[in-house]
């Protein structure tokens, strides 16, 4: 039996190869199909076999089953007599059929057909193993319509309100609990990202309240899972029974399910108070933060979306070929590639002195003003209307579709996403900005709250000391508030900045008094000694 399961998986990825190479990566990325490495499925079926019983029969279901990775993992672990019943779907034909031709002989009733839409079983017949790698499709590639079905079908399978912005695994989550056997088992392989994201909390709820959340396995994020999928991996197990009181959840990281490089196990009550599940198994419980934070001191924000930047930003060359008024244009930082030291020197005027100096377009003027003293500039606004930049969500949605949103100069900026540098360990830069170029989103920009704005203005030399303090943070204070992605690329949002500790600060600046007022602190004035 093991060499006929060999071949039949030889054959099953042979088939992948070919069925894979007939469509376009962007159009897999958008259908979310990133399929399962062998070695993993039949990693996460020996972990599922050693919580059955000895001799206990399986009911098995894929509710996105591609080409059949689980269930070809399935025979090779689990002896035929203990395969019951085997049940797989997939949406898709261009795998689906190929797949169902393979597995037909096999005892798999391949059933191509939407998940989501079919009908759950009455609870006689359903399952007692579930696992599942469900398409990573994010939210915005489904359909307004197709989200307001998934999200009622959802809440009445199981109670999760699905926020907006979450993916279709989530929605695939959530469905599949009325297809579970009580106390059934189920693996599911889905980005990491539902541990730390606003839109992950329904998801979180969910494991920690409706069924018995056993173990998070979180993939070292160096170690893609996919190669062709940029993400962070983690298998999750639950039991379909409610959780028993005082229950500890196992985290587990890097290496492998059966032999993890860190273990640690969390309370749920610890859980239900952490909006961040990533910082375990590195850290204990997570403790309310009561000192001051980044946050108290600084109004952190996004850089500016332009809506267009091969459109708004322009280089000084190509202002001059296309002979537009510099006067409609402000100077904007280039990308942190760009930025090769983390202090930006200016000129006379406040341009960076960087080599690479780049514009953004934001004039000041109404269109019958342009249309009458710059006629060039009025041909290039005429083209972004044929190219239809006009029409973007970004730009119909302000005042004048050409102007930008009010973001000034930052004296500090942090860079937004970053992979951990080898000499340092810090993903994420603090840059000195002295120029007047405000910052894209590909950049936090860092605001003095007050007083701290008027002590800087008072004395501008502790501007220097409070960057040189900022690019001394402990990486793992920032990592632990960010989250990361496949291939170890660190991500970090303003709130989470925010959220970073900063003591030293009130150390720094002896005049002033802190206070934290419930969850918000507040900064106030002392007497200078």
């Amino acid at each position: 039996m093991k060499k006929a399961v060999a071949e039949f998986e030889a054959q099953r990825l042979a088939l992948q190869d070919v069925l894979d190479g007939q469509l376009e990566p962007a159009v897999r990325n958008r259908m979310g199909q990133f399929a399962t490495p062998t070695g993993l499925a039949v990693d996460i079926q020996r972990y599922a076999k050693m919580h059955f019983n000895e001799g206990e029969r399986v009911r098995f279901i894929d509710p996105a089953i591609g080409t059949g990775a689980f269930y070809s993992a399935l025979l090779d672990v689990f002896p035929r007599t203990r395969i019951g019943t085997a049940v797989g779907y997939e949406i898709d034909p261009h795998y689906g059929r190929p797949a169902a031709r393979l597995w037909g002989a096999a005892g798999l009733d391949m059933r191509l057909e939407d998940f989501t839409r079919a009908a759950a079983p009455v609870p006689c017949e359903r399952f007692n193993l579930l696992i599942c790698n469900p398409p990573y499709v994010r939210h915005h590639h489904i359909a307004n319509g197709d989200k307001q079905r998934l999200k009622m079908r959802t809440r009445g399978a199981c109670g999760m309100d699905i926020n907006g912005l979450a993916g279709l695994y989530c929605y695939f989550l959530g469905l599949s609990h009325e297809w579970m056997a009580d106390d059934g088992l189920a693996g599911w392989l889905i980005p990491s990202e539902f541990m730390d994201v606003n839109y992950g909390v329904s998801v979180r709820r969910y494991l920690l309240d409706k069924v018995t959340l056993l173990h998070i396995h979180r993939f070292d994020p160096n170690d893609v899972q996919f190669g062709d999928a940029l993400v962070s991996s983690a298998v999750v197990w639950f039991r379909n029974k409610p959780p028993p009181l005082a229950w500890n959840v196992r985290f587990t990281f890097g290496g492998t399910l059966e032999q993890p490089k860190l273990e640690r196990f969390v309370s749920v009550d610890a859980l239900r108070h952490d909006p961040k599940w990533t910082r375990y198994p590195m850290k204990k419980a997570h403790k309310a933060v009561n000192g001051p934070v980044l946050g108290d001191f600084f109004k952190i924000k996004r850089g500016l979306a332009t809506g267009d930047n091969s459109y708004f930003i322009l280089s000084e060359q190509d202002i001059e070929r296309r002979g537009l008024p510099i006067d409609a244009f402000k100077p904007i930082l280039p990308s942190s590639r760009y930025v090769p030291d983390d202090e930006i020197m200016c000129d006379g005027d406040g341009n960076p002195l960087l080599e690479r100096r780049l514009f953004l377009l934001d004039p000041p003027w109404v269109e019958n003003e342009i249309r009458e003293r710059y006629p060039n500039l009025w041909m290039y606004l005429e083209q972004g209307k044929a190219e239809g930049i006009a029409n973007r969500y970004i730009c119909r949605h302000r005042a004048m579709w050409y102007t930008q949103e009010r973001r000034p100069p930052a004296p500090f900026v942090c860079t937004y996403l970053g992979r951990r540098d080898k000499k340092s360990g810090r993903p994420f830069r603090f840059i000195l900005n002295n120029s007047k170029a405000t910052a894209a989103n590909v950049y936090l920009m860092l605001y003095p709250r007050e007083p701290l704005e008027r002590a800087l203005l008072d004395s501008p030399a502790l501007k220097r000391r409070v960057w040189e303090y900022l690019n001394q943070i402990c990486p793992q204070a920032m990592l632990g508030e960010g989250r990361v992605y496949g291939g170890g690329l660190h991500k970090l949002e303003p709130k989470e900045l925010g959220n970073v500790p900063a003591e030293a600060l009130v150390e720094l600046f002896p005049a002033l008094r802190w206070q934290r007022m419930g969850r918000q602190g507040e900064l106030f004035e002392g007497s200078v000694v």
